[in-house]
């Protein structure tokens, strides 16, 4: 799943459109809930920063859930660790995981 299908699936599901806030990371979109407030956030992030092996860059997805002790999954990056869960978008984690705990982030926010 790429950030693409993602895009594609929040507009059909909430009607979402990502927004691009930083001039600084043009391809950083955060996706909001009707309520105003932010529900995922996609980046693009240097594997070094994630502590993951190899050179360049990987797409990852936060969004607000419970981190689950397996590969793919680790905490928020550049988020409350607390609240927030970053999940590797380049296959590491299937789709419909993406998918399910994009669905229990914006659940999670449109109930807070």
């Amino acid at each position: 799943m790429d950030r693409k299908d993602v895009f594609e699936y929040v507009k059909k599901q909430y009607g979402t459109v990502p927004e691009y806030l930083w001039k600084e990371s043009p391809e950083s979109a955060v996706l909001r809930h009707k309520n105003g407030k932010w529900y995922a956030v996609l980046m693009q992030v240097k594997k070094s920063k994630l502590e993951l092996e190899g050179e360049g860059t990987v797409d990852i997805i936060n969004v607000v859930g419970v981190l689950i002790e397996t590969y793919g999954f680790l905490p928020g990056y550049h988020m409350n660790k607390e609240h927030w869960i970053t999940m590797l978008m380049d296959g590491t984690v299937s789709e419909a995981k993406i998918l399910d705990f994009l669905d229990m982030s914006y659940d999670l926010i449109d109930r807070s």
